[in-house]
């Protein structure tokens, strides 16, 4: 029987890469890189400061700014980000999710978040669903950034759950390795790409059944 539920959040629970890129893009450019939504793609589930690393690769930049000034560029794309995201509400929730999440309360199974978002307390507030979720794991607190399987190693622990008796929740690549390296039962969420090593595979949560996910 599985216990808990860990969540990665974009993607997942909502989609805010719209705005991400739109963030990632206007910053791309005031440096002098042009970024599009293929780009956009190889971003999805890393951190901020590993995205920005990526964009000023591409641009062959990654030696012209100091640490410092890549904290500041960072800063300056989740401010943008952040104000993308105000009019964000339980409208903005991916099919199937509020309903699944009220299932698993009903079952008293145990949810937490592990994504690489700063912003995820305060999207899930926004989304109307903070509450079911026991526990978000804070970035800052990482070491390795997913596919390395320590978030949701963390995740798991954070609700009292081992990892083996957990079921991850992912959109990208790299969390579904991440999951599977945590030693979880791993789903993937994706409609459009095959995500290699998932145990289950669903276009939307519509999909899924908290009672047909116990049993398993």
């Amino acid at each position: 029987m599985k216990k808990g539920f860990v969540f990665d959040l974009d993607g997942v629970i909502t989609d805010t890469a719209k705005f991400h890129y739109i963030a990632w893009k206007e910053l791309a450019e005031s440096l002098g890189i042009t970024i599009d939504e293929v780009f956009n793609e190889s971003l999805k589930g890393i951190s901020r400061m590993d995205s920005l690393d990526k964009i000023l690769a591409y641009g062959q930049k990654e030696n012209d700014y100091s640490p410092a000034e890549k904290e500041a560029l960072a800063k300056q794309k989740n401010d943008e980000y952040v104000k993308l995201l105000a009019d964000l509400s339980a409208a903005d929730l991916l099919p199937g999710v509020h309903d699944f999440l009220m299932d698993a309360k009903a079952h008293q199974i145990p949810c937490a978040i592990a994504s690489a978002s700063k912003n995820a307390p305060m999207i899930l507030e926004k989304l109307g669903v903070l509450d079911f979720f026991g526990h978000i794991v804070d970035p800052e607190s990482l070491k390795k950034g997913k596919p390395d399987p320590e978030i949701f190693v963390k995740a798991a622990q954070s609700i009292a759950v081992a990892p083996e008796d957990a079921i991850g929740f992912e959109d990208a690549q790299a969390g579904i390795e991440g999951i599977k390296a945590a030693g979880m039962y791993a789903i993937g969420i994706s409609a459009t790409e095959t995500l290699a090593g998932a145990d289950l595979q669903v276009g939307s949560m519509t999909e899924l059944s908290v009672e047909q996910l116990i049993e398993r």
